[in-house]
């Protein structure tokens, strides 16, 4: 209900408490308000996670380009043109064969062709099958998965570098028997 009151020359129109505001905030229409502005923030969270992902990878992928002919001898000034209908270079990790092994650095030759340089730090995991080793058990030839940091080089940061049996055959000669020693 609204209240008049006159004041010296002016009048006041007043609301008076018996408004119900809690009927408003309680009400279906409120309800979905609500629930309708927590799905457009949690929709906006979403598209600026992708947003941030996708810079990442497009940042990867530039620097990787930029940096091609100091890495592997290609074209000078990189790929003009980019990597045309390919998609991204995968930053965090590569599938591949170990073509050079130098220092505490590997060259792995992966998917399609492509080469990796791989940097091996103290930190470094590596394993076969369940045992730990060395960077120097690793040799050219050996299938490796390497799951890493990407640097502003466009080279991997390997934090785990997992060598793969060269056959079925080598890993069940290798791969413990339940409840039993391992057979050599």
């Amino acid at each position: 209900m609204l209240k008049r009151v006159q004041h010296d020359n002016f009048v006041v129109i007043l609301a008076s408490k018996s408004m119900d505001t809690n009927k408003f905030f309680q009400s279906k229409v409120f309800i979905v308000i609500i629930l309708g502005i927590g799905a457009l923030v949690i929709l906006l969270f979403g598209f600026k996670v992708g947003e941030i992902v996708g810079a990442k990878k497009a940042d990867f992928s530039c620097r990787w380009s930029d940096n091609y002919q100091r890495n592997f001898g290609g074209p000078r000034g990189g790929f003009p043109g980019g990597f045309g209908d390919q998609d991204f270079i995968e930053a965090n990790g590569t599938f591949g064969q170990i073509i050079k092994v130098d220092g505490s650095t590997l060259i792995v030759k992966g998917r399609n062709d492509i080469e990796k340089v791989i940097l091996v730090k103290d930190a470094t995991t590596i394993k076969r099958l369940q045992d730990t080793i060395k960077l120097s058990d690793l040799k050219a030839d050996d299938s490796v998965v390497v799951i890493g940091q990407a640097n502003d080089s466009g080279q991997i940061e390997a934090k785990l570098i997992r060598v793969m049996p060269a056959s079925s055959k080598d890993m069940t000669r290798q791969m413990p028997l339940p409840g039993g020693p391992r057979l050599r």
